[in-house]
């Protein structure tokens, strides 16, 4: 089991700062697990929940709503969508009535790429903790914010 303190070699001036500094280390150690994880598959995590999101959908979602659903705020989310787009992930489709919306809607090739995604591509990262815990560190990120 990993040692924050000793991993990074410092000393912290109390615990609350030295979880903040955790919290902030553990999120980016996820992230680069994630982008290793899905660079065989030609995509970024922040492109995989944009794929999940429209999967979920019951229909073509407006870029806004997209944006509103991701679990990483990203001021480049068109930029993402751009790629998915040259990709043939998902479409874009002009509303009739309104030139200014466009809606996205996941392609069939988007799809099929997900379902070759293990379900518990995670496991990994939450493979030390128990039910109990994991409950727990939700229950204390949600306190937090």
């Amino acid at each position: 089991m990993g040692n924050f303190a000793k991993e990074i070699n410092s000393t912290f001036p109390n615990n609350r700062v030295k979880a903040l500094l955790n919290i902030v280390y553990t999120a980016n150690w996820i992230t680069s697990y994630q982008n290793e994880f899905f660079k065989s598959y030609g995509i970024s995590p922040q492109q995989y929940n944009i794929l999940r999101i429209l999967r979920g959908a019951d229909e073509p979602l407006k870029v806004q709503t997209i944006k509103d659903r991701m679990l990483e705020r990203s001021p480049n989310a068109t930029r993402l969508m751009d790629k998915l787009c040259a990709k043939n992930l998902i479409e874009r489709l002009p509303s009739e009535h309104d030139r200014r919306v466009v809606k996205i809607e996941i392609t069939e090739q988007g799809l099929n790429l997900l379902k070759s995604i293990p379900n518990d591509l995670n496991r990994d990262l939450i493979k030390n903790l128990s039910e109990e815990e994991a409950e727990q560190l939700s229950h204390l990120l949600d306190k937090m914010r």
